[in-house]
């Protein structure tokens, strides 16, 4: 068999960028923002739900972080600046 073809076969966008590279958006805590805050950012940003942005918050505020979103690495790099550029510190892991 020819070691060039494998049995699992590549996913490739619309635009034909290999979508093989996942990442996560991890959510750090803070001192300074309130739950409602991070909560109603998590929905706008992330398209939480409010229970889900709930859970999230929490689990951030208790263990001091949160993984709040995974998908392409190109889109958590652009949520991860859209969480900084409202206060919250976030990280991308991939």
């Amino acid at each position: 068999m020819d070691s060039n073809f494998t049995s699992r076969p590549q996913k490739l966008s619309s635009d034909g960028v290999d979508q093989k590279k996942q990442a996560n958006l991890v959510l750090h805590n803070d001192d300074v923002n309130t739950f409602d805050y991070v909560m109603e950012i998590l929905v706008e940003v992330c398209d939480h739900s409010v229970t889900q942005a709930e859970q999230c918050a929490t689990i951030t505020h208790f263990k001091g972080k949160c993984e709040v979103r995974s998908g392409s690495l190109t889109e958590m790099k652009e949520l991860r600046y859209m969480l900084i550029s409202r206060g919250l510190k976030a990280t991308v892991n991939n």
